[in-house]
């Protein structure tokens, strides 16, 4: 078996074991395929060595930490805004870094995977930024991982096409492509597919932060910042400050490696966990000299909100997902803060993601989805974010024409201090919605939860479902509620109580029902969904155990 080793200079192309180099390496045990070595590169491997030597290390610390939160607010110790961070909350002088060039305007950002067809469509959208998404949109097969760097590297380069097996071509047809802002996968997940050997000899798999971050930046940064734009990054799934802290030190010590300047990296953190929602002004703080802004990360936030608190009694049970919208009062007062601790900080507050997408073979649905758009970005707006996103480029035009109603010629309104809102720990945490669970509900997050199972078992991690966008987020909440809905003993608005038994029933008709086609990964998906969603244990995230167990391609 040929591995491609490396350490700080150094690569050996070798079957025999005992020749492999000493001191920290990267071993890459994934199948070698088309242009991967251009990726894979001695000197790119080298750097994923130096960044995981100094941070791999407090990565783990960081995932301890959030075991121990989880802990305590599942044993009834509510979060609260910190009293140890309370200065930095209390100092009015200190601002973040703010836009870089070419992030000045970010009033509609285009949200999707790293697949050459979506670059391309994403590139040639109209929309101010593309966020490249090498997290919840990708399914992290070693083909879409390192498939997705080769598409973001020919993109910058502007030497990118694709034919798809049809015969239909894709090509750039813009002069002015939207700003690349990409999106590594959280610190939680790994990449199994290359393996860090620290001085010790200790091996463990590599962080999938550090390696999507690593290999973008080493690659990409200097051609960004040639064309007039620069590395960019959204940080997702962050717990606390010191995890952003993390992200700071490793930024800092990339910019010096490649020797460019302090601060020309530029993130958004998505404050889409509850524990980040108590310190988003410490997390602006941490990452000062490196922050944009902050996004509302909806679908993964409302997750959050299940998952710390599913067994903390039936007050905090949810109803269908439906009616969970952005204006009950928790997710109201969560947007609130963000664009007011945003504008007290010089930083941008870019919304979410209405998960509702048109359908050019249905009229009926594309105006519905337009409709329910346009009101959530006019919401938006109104709110004081600086921009949004959207998931289709037929929504660009009715989610522009909503900021443009508000910013007019302005790139954006940063300077509109929301001293209005005064936002507590109690509205944080107000999850009562008044509304029931029905069993069509119950049955929607059968379906949702198991077709998008299957879609990203076939590598495919955004997914067109009933009308509507869904990625591992909108996932989450599909089997984290049903799992909830089961230990917290809720019956359905017509007293039927939710029981294993009952969701077997509804899982055995959708796949009796449910088109099946020649490769399709139904029954694998509906046994991953008996794991996350049925079992006494609650998996922490779905994808972690169903990536070890069917989307590892070793050599």
């Amino acid at each position: 078996m040929n591995t491609l080793l490396a350490e700080p200079g150094t690569l050996t192309t070798s079957p025999i074991r005992t020749q492999q180099p000493t001191g920290p390496r990267i071993e890459v045990t994934g199948r070698m395929h088309d242009r991967f070595d251009e990726i894979l590169t001695p000197e790119a491997l080298a750097f994923l060595a130096d960044l995981h030597q100094r941070f791999a290390g407090r990565r783990h610390d960081r995932l301890a930490d959030r075991m121990r939160r989880r802990f305590e607010i599942g044993n009834g110790r509510d979060p609260k805004f910190r009293d140890d961070t309370a200065s930095i909350r209390s100092d009015a002088t200190w601002r973040v870094a703010g836009a870089g060039p070419g992030l000045e305007d970010r009033r509609v950002e285009i949200t999707g995977p790293t697949d050459r067809k979506m670059t391309i469509n994403a590139l040639n959208s109209g929309a101010k930024v593309w966020l490249a998404d090498q997290e919840d949109a990708t399914s992290p097969t070693w083909a879409n991982v390192l498939g997705g760097q080769i598409s973001l590297f020919d993109a910058i380069r502007r030497q990118i096409d694709f034919t798809s097996p049809e015969g239909k071509a894709y090509t750039l047809t813009t002069g002015d492509m939207p700003t690349i802002v990409m999106r590594p996968r959280g610190w939680h997940l790994v990449e199994k597919h290359l393996t860090f050997i620290d001085s010790s000899g200790a091996a463990m798999a590599a962080s999938g932060s550090l390696t999507d971050f690593g290999l973008y930046f080493f690659h990409n940064a200097q051609a960004l910042i040639d064309s007039g734009r620069g590395p960019y990054f959204y940080l997702a799934k962050l717990e606390s400050s010191e995890e952003a802290r993390l992200w700071d030190d490793v930024f800092s010590f990339s910019e010096q490696h490649a020797g460019i300047a302090h601060g020309t990296i530029r993130a958004t953190v998505l404050i889409e966990t509850l524990p980040a929602a108590f310190e988003m002004e410490e997390i602006l703080y941490e990452l000062r000299d490196h922050c944009a802004g902050l996004n509302a990360g909806r679908w993964d936030y409302i997750f959050s909100i299940i998952k710390n608190y599913r067994g903390r009694g039936a007050r905090f049970v949810l109803p269908d997902r439906s009616d969970v919208t952005m204006t009950v009062p928790f997710m109201r007062a969560y947007t609130e803060l963000l664009v007011k601790t945003c504008h007290k900080r010089g930083a941008h507050a870019i919304g979410g993601m209405s998960a509702f997408i048109p359908n050019r073979r249905d009229p009926e649905v594309t105006a519905r989805a337009i409709e329910k758009v346009s009101a959530d970005k006019k919401r938006e707006a109104g709110d004081g974010f600086d921009g949004t996103w959207v998931a289709h480029p037929d929504l660009i035009d009715a989610a522009r024409a909503e900021f443009d109603a508000i910013l007019g010629d302005r790139p954006n309104q940063v300077d509109r201090q929301r001293d209005d809102v005064e936002v507590t720990a109690a509205q944080l945490l107000d999850v009562h919605v008044g509304r029931a669970v029905t069993d069509a509900g119950l049955r929607d997050n059968v379906s949702i939860g198991v077709r998008y199972l299957e879609s990203w078992l076939r590598g495919i991690g955004a997914a067109a479902i009933d009308n509507l966008m869904e990625d591992a987020a909108t996932a989450e909440i599909s089997r984290s509620q049903i799992w909830q809905w089961i230990h917290q003993d809720v019956r359905t608005d017509d007293g039927a109580p939710i029981t294993r038994d009952r969701v077997e029933r509804i899982l055995s008709d959708l796949l009796s029902t449910v088109e099946r086609f020649d490769g399709d990964r139904f029954d694998d998906a509906a046994d991953v969904f008996r794991e996350v969603a049925l079992k006494e244990e609650f998996p922490t995230f779905l994808t972690v155990g169903a990536y070890s167990r069917f989307l590892v391609d070793l050599a």
